[in-house]
């Protein structure tokens, strides 16, 4: 297998590949094998105090070339994506767990930002301004906020890189980056492939951890960094941004969720039960926009748990390398504790087990973390799993009686991510759709997600929006300039 990790370390720091200065390492291991990949850098407090300065050294220039130049660099990486798309979708299954073909998927959905915020690059556009003094003139330009902390997480391990970096260079501004210390060869794949595109030394700076606290101590505390942006917990979150407050920075949240996934008694059951099968055990489960409530109306319950049990049955959980697999592990064992934790729990409160709820063993299952596709019905408000984020391959399904019902029943959560809703009904799909309070609503449709739309959450899942126009508007400042003539 291709292995992307430089000879000289793995943290990249001004143009460079190097060790931490501690020259500590770290391993990440195969969660579907055990088997050890690579030995890490472990960066510290003084590596990322290092990207910053660097950072901040490339700032001023970086921001003045033309938007042209910072768009052909992004065009340059987005086409070295493509050309090593199987190598990278290879190296994020042996890495993170997906199986192959979600993992080429992902690939080509990370390269989608990189040319998207190539073109956005071109379109940051300022304003005019009329005064009520005729001897006076407005207009506003569009600035880079400066340097950038970029925070990602490991069930989306490159393209929730590209999906930070892209629009922050497009902007002007400069990146050092922390990705999940579960997947960090597949940021060094991405960091190689920004260097090999001809990104100047200092623009975006990497620093592999094992310890996340020490670098965003480094990141959350510098008066240079005027950015933060991360996707993770709603809890970590929380943390992150209180902290951030000490020094004003702003800061991009992309957080929990706990989408409902409501399927009313006019829709096809078959079908809902297939778009609720894609979606809730994408990526094992583990997605934020993944349904972990699904409310299904009374009349129809019957016969989409009679389907949905038999898509889950046919699932198959194992290596994401072998043909025909569909699941891969969860990434940790802390993972498969909390399954355990949600399903026992559920079952003890009178849920019913159509399916799964327990660690797979045997057949090569042992060397792995890998957990049942398990199917719930009957689940209810007092449950843990109907609360928490499941984060793992459990389907929850709880019945309702009327449209009334299904509103409350959805929209009683903090969080405020994803959304869907199957129906026929034209009318009801745009009272529900005004009605949920989730910044995204998927009506007979389980992807509404793409590089060009904003995405994002609301409540406790988040602020700001990535992808699309928001995207690039969340690294600019605004700056009025008054003229008096």
């Amino acid at each position: 297998m291709w292995s992307p990790a430089p000879e000289n370390g793995t943290l990249f720091i001004d143009g460079k590949w190097r060790p931490a200065v501690s020259r500590a390492t770290f391993e990440t291991r195969n969660p579907a094998t055990s088997e050890l990949l690579a030995q890490i850098s472990d960066g510290g407090l003084d590596d990322a105090r290092e990207a910053i300065a660097a950072a901040s050294a490339a700032a001023a220039a970086w921001a003045a070339r033309t938007a042209y130049s910072r768009a052909a660099v992004l065009a340059e990486a987005h086409r070295l994506m493509l050309a090593r798309a199987d190598d990278l979708a290879l190296l994020m299954t042996s890495e993170q767990g997906k199986p192959l073909r979600a993992a080429r998927n992902e690939v080509g959905y990370a390269g989608d930002f990189l040319q998207w915020f190539a073109e956005e690059a071109k379109r940051v556009y300022g304003t005019t301004i009329p005064s009520a003094r005729g001897d006076q003139r407005f207009f506003t330009m569009q600035q880079p906020v400066g340097v950038v902390a970029a925070i990602t997480p490991w069930n989306y391990p490159v393209s929730m890189i590209t999906r930070k970096v892209g629009p922050a260079l497009a902007a002007g501004c400069t990146v050092v980056l922390k990705p999940a210390e579960q997947t960090p060869l597949c940021a060094v794949a991405t960091f190689q492939l920004l260097q090999d595109a001809g990104l100047p030394p200092g623009v975006c700076n990497l620093i592999t951890a094992s310890r996340p606290e020490a670098v965003g101590n480094a990141l959350l505390t510098s008066e240079t960094v005027r950015k933060l942006t991360f996707t993770g917990s709603t809890e970590v979150g929380k943390q992150l941004a209180a902290r951030a407050a000490a020094t004003v920075k702003r800061v991009s949240l992309e957080l929990g969720g706990h989408a409902p996934f409501i399927v009313f008694g006019d829709a096809d059951a078959a079908h809902a039960a297939k778009g609720a099968s894609l979606v809730k055990f994408l990526n094992t489960g583990q997605a934020c926009i993944s349904p972990n409530r699904i409310l299904v109306q009374r009349d129809l319950y019957p016969a989409f748990l009679e389907v949905l049990a038999q898509r889950v049955a046919n699932l198959r959980a194992g290596n994401g390398a072998e043909p025909g697999v569909t699941i891969g592990p969860l990434i940790d064992d802390q993972a498969i504790a909390k399954m355990e934790r949600h399903v026992n729990d559920a079952v003890q409160k009178g849920a019913r087990l159509l399916s799964g709820g327990r660690r797979l063993s045997g057949g090569g299952h042992d060397r792995g973390t890998f957990f049942a596709p398990t199917l719930l019905a009957d689940v209810t408000p007092d449950m843990l799993i109907y609360r928490e984020e499941t984060f793992g391959p459990v389907a929850a399904v709880t019945p309702f009686d009327d449209e009334a019902e299904a509103m409350e029943m959805a929209n009683d959560t903090a969080y405020g991510l994803a959304s869907y809703v199957y129906t026929r009904d034209l009318s009801r799909a745009i009272r529900v759709c005004e009605a949920l309070r989730f910044a995204i609503v998927g009506i007979n449709d389980i992807n509404p997600t793409s590089a060009a739309a904003p995405f994002g959450g609301m409540k406790e899942s988040g602020i700001g929006r990535e992808g699309g126009r928001d995207g690039i508007s969340e690294y600019l400042e605004t700056k009025l300039v008054g003229v008096s003539t």
